[in-house]
């Protein structure tokens, strides 16, 4: 306690020794203190003054300096926008200068390709130039083709009008037979006369066959059964009692007439036969297929010799010239017709057709029957590949056959009626119908005998009707047996019917 009011005292006295020092030292400066402050108190109100000025003009610098700042961004701003489009302007220009090679090029090419143009033209000018040329020759041919036309319609007027008065010589012969007949009292040998009234002129032309009468059949002598799925179509060999047919089971047989035997299977065909036919000289036979295409055949060793591809649709018919041994035609479900060479198995022309043709027949080695589901029988001429003649046969023509010595032609058609043309003059000189004889569809083939005086066409029913052309009564001779509809049928030149349906073959006798 003693030290530390000791302490405490002696800090006391070195306060107020310190204290009395700091007075007599202010007293020693007073004089120069005043001194100095006698000036600063003379000068502060001008340095007032120049401060407020001075700070008036800083105010007034900032402000400049502000506005400047403010300008000095929106020029920064601009500079940048104009730097972008600088940019931008610069890429455009390059696409411009790329684009305008291009163009530069393209007007190069466009240049060469107007040269080549212009070349070709000149060269089309040329050409048209000739053809004109060739089409005034043309004309000038036409013009006398057409003059020797018009003689040959002379010529060919001139001899219609012999034929007519040989028609009325022949007419005439036959009215006074019969009346000898009649006169003498000789019966039945009026239709021997009748025969030969009518054939009188025909026999005189190429290809006539003198044939025997063939008798009407009567008796179912031989059934066959032919092809698993049915029997599409059947043909007679030429001369021969060789019976052809083919079927859905993608087959073609050979068939003895005589004893019903099966002596040769045709194999390699593709699709469902819908037609058969067999060359003049017996030695191939042509299928017409389902398949759009159509298979021949050797008789002899059963060999396949072509496969003829050409059309696009079913295959409706086939037949053979009776006159050129390699020359057949086909139609099909593609509107044409072609016609084809045996020897080297390719087409030789096609005959477009606005109706598709269900069946065609050759009449003589250059003219060609074929008839349409537009109800017309048309004639065409193979050379020129030309229809020549056409008339209204049916509503629907399913079928045309052409007799054995050209003198008819056969048509049948979904209006149930069997009409008989004469293909000279496209005139119908019979027609035959019955109550319950309906055309089968479109595959429904009638015939015509060999002597040319009956016709028999199978029915929806299974029945077979005959009718005789010489006889004006029109009541047929119906054969029953077949058990579905008779689809096909044939008539051998040695005599017997043959009938198919979808399971069995007939022969008749």
């Amino acid at each position: 306690m003693v030290e530390a009011e000791a302490g405490k005292e002696a800090i006391r006295r070195a306060l107020r020794s310190l204290r009395r020092r700091h007075l007599v030292e202010e007293g020693a400066h007073r004089p120069a203190i005043e001194a100095l402050a006698r000036p600063f108190a003379a000068q502060a109100v001008e340095w007032k003054e120049k401060a407020e000025k001075h700070e008036l003009e800083l105010q007034q610098c900032y402000k400049a300096q502000s506005r400047l700042s403010e300008q000095l961004v929106t020029e920064i701003e601009e500079g940048k926008a104009s730097k972008a489009l600088l940019k931008e302007k610069e890429t455009l220009i390059t696409t411009m200068q790329t684009e305008l090679e291009q163009t530069r090029e393209e007007n190069t090419q466009l240049k060469q390709s107007l040269e080549e143009k212009t070349s070709a033209l000149d060269l089309l000018i040329q050409e048209h130039q000739a053809v004109k040329a060739e089409l005034e020759q043309a004309l000038t041919k036409q013009k006398v083709a057409e003059d020797e036309n018009r003689n040959l319609i002379d010529r060919w007027m001139l001899e219609k009008m012999k034929d007519a008065e040989r028609l009325n010589e022949a007419n005439a012969m036959y009215e006074e037979m019969v009346l000898k007949l009649k006169s003498a009292g000789v019966g039945g040998i009026q239709h021997n006369a009748l025969q030969e009234a009518d054939g009188i002129i025909r026999r005189s032309e190429a290809g006539y066959m003198d044939i025997m009468e063939t008798p009407i059949p009567s008796t179912c002598r031989i059934t066959i059964r032919a092809h698993d799925g049915g029997c599409g179509s059947i043909i007679f060999q030429h001369n021969t009692d060789k019976l052809i047919s083919g079927g859905q089971d993608q087959t073609v047989k050979i068939w003895s007439a005589h004893t019903g035997a099966l002596t040769s299977t045709l194999q390699g065909c593709l699709g469902s036969v819908n037609d058969l036919a067999v060359t003049n000289d017996n030695k191939f036979v042509i299928a017409a297929c389902s398949s759009n295409k159509l298979f021949v055949w050797e008789v002899n060793g059963g060999r396949p010799r072509h496969t003829l591809t050409g059309h696009t649709k079913n295959v409706s018919s086939v037949d053979a010239s009776w006159v050129k041994s390699c020359v057949l035609a086909s139609s099909s479900n593609d509107h044409t017709i072609k016609m084809w060479d045996l020897q080297s198995g390719f087409c030789k022309s096609t005959i477009m057709s606005g109706s598709n043709a269900n069946s065609l027949a050759f009449i003589d080695g250059d003219t060609l029957c074929s008839g349409h589901r537009d109800g017309h029988l048309r004639l065409w001429d193979i050379r020129s590949a030309k229809c020549t003649s056409q008339t209204f046969a049916h509503l629907d023509v399913s079928s045309v056959s052409v007799s054995r010595n050209r003198n008819f032609i056969l048509t049948s058609g979904k209006d149930n009626v069997h009409n008989l043309f004469d293909p000279r003059t496209m005139e119908v000189c019979g027609k035959f119908k019955a109550m319950g004889n309906r055309v089968v569809s479109s595959w429904g083939r009638p015939c015509i005998s060999p002597d040319e005086n009956s016709i028999a066409a199978g029915a929806n029913d299974g029945s077979v009707y005959i009718w005789s052309r010489l006889k004006k009564d029109g009541v047929p001779t119906i054969l029953q047996g077949h058990s579905s509809s008779v689809v096909s049928s044939a008539w051998c030149g040695l005599g017997p019917l043959a009938t198919a349906d979808k399971h069995h073959i007939y022969i008749w006798t």
